[in-house]
């Protein structure tokens, strides 16, 4: 008997080979740079080193991506998610900022309005592309440019404080010595994945993502599906957006996520997922997500200057997205045999 793949479907283990030897690739090259870049040390109860600083950096970049997975592979594109980060982490702070106590309960509000309005933003967002019929890139602009402007109404364009230690405990926490986003972002991700792994959903959103007319045909509701992907996308960045504002104490309506969909859409194409739809893999989102963060450790920890960052994290996704691409890898095999055969006439 087969055992299941919860990864994905037939090569989800040749997916996640180039993202595998991407990521060991990096951390050999942070060794050779840091010798102690594995340890990690345990300090008043917590871990410490830059392993853990990585997972937890990574873990509202998986969030979000999560979310964009399951977009994307719907043949979708959701380039609000930035925004919604902002937006769920103002209505916090405004929700904390209303009452100068902050008490169990006022967390948990605020905690709640993060995590409606966030869904509310997918709903939104669902709504435009599964039922109105817009092209899934213009519905969610429409958001990117609102979203920012909802999120800096909300804070009345200034940094707002969060000093409610409840509240700063789900970004900046520890549990049993590792950080709580952590935990938060992989509760989340295996809970996706028993969702679409270990329902049908996982396949109606793989059929719609492969042929969406014949969806429809055949009866299945595509559209309350698309717009249910939308909502969870919303979600998965109001979650996100709570880790952010938690972390650093404050939210930011200008700041907050910005660019965050763009290293989403990069983690999940890194992953293995395909643009085309229909083809996704949360497992290797994940390592995307890793991948992306440990690149940033990486060009810091080598003495990368700040306004090169960007230049050379592109240059090393092109050439990891590359090397993934089956054409790409079919032409340089032909090249090389047509080399070697050349070689062997003479």
């Amino acid at each position: 008997m087969k055992t299941p793949n919860w990864l994905g479907r037939e090569g989800a283990e040749r997916q996640l080979l180039w993202p595998c030897v991407t990521l060991v690739l990096l951390f050999l090259l942070d060794l050779w740079v840091n010798p102690g870049f594995l340890s990690i040390r345990m300090l008043d109860g917590h871990l410490f080193g830059a392993l853990i600083d990585i997972l937890n950096r990574a873990a509202p970049l998986a969030l979000v991506a999560t979310g964009m997975t399951l977009v994307i592979a719907t043949r979708g594109i959701d380039i609000s998610v930035g925004a919604v980060v902002a937006i769920a982490g103002a209505a916090a702070a405004t929700t904390l900022a209303s009452n100068a106590i902050p008490t169990p309960a006022l967390v948990a509000q605020a905690l709640c309005a993060a995590l409606v309005v966030g869904v509310l933003s997918g709903m939104w967002n669902g709504l435009l592309v599964s039922f109105v019929g817009m092209q899934p890139i213009i519905a969610t602009l429409i958001l990117m440019v609102a979203g920012r402007g909802v999120a800096q109404l909300l804070t009345a364009g200034q940094i707002i404080p969060i000093g409610a230690p409840g509240y700063l405990f789900v970004g900046g926490g520890y549990l049993l010595g590792i950080p709580f986003s952590v935990w938060v972002a992989t509760a989340a991700v295996l809970a996706t994945v028993l969702l679409v792994e270990g329902t049908a959903l996982g396949l109606f959103i793989r059929a719609i993502g492969v042929n969406p007319v014949a969806t429809r045909l055949v009866g299945l509701r595509s559209k309350a599906i698309v717009f249910a992907v939308y909502a969870f996308s919303g979600l998965t960045a109001s979650m996100a957006g709570i880790l952010i504002s938690s972390n650093v104490r404050s939210a930011d309506g200008n700041n907050a996520g910005l660019l965050l969909e763009l290293d989403a859409i990069l983690a999940v194409t890194l992953g293995g997922t395909s643009l085309l739809g229909g083809r996704f893999s949360l497992a290797g989102t994940v390592l995307g997500a890793l991948i992306i963060q440990t690149l940033t450790y990486t060009t810091y920890s080598i003495g990368v200057p700040p306004e090169a960052t960007l230049v050379v994290k592109a240059t090393v996704v092109l050439a990891v997205s590359v090397i993934q691409s089956p054409s790409a890898r079919a032409m340089a095999m032909a090249l090389i045999t047509h080399r070697m055969q050349r070689g062997v006439a003479r």
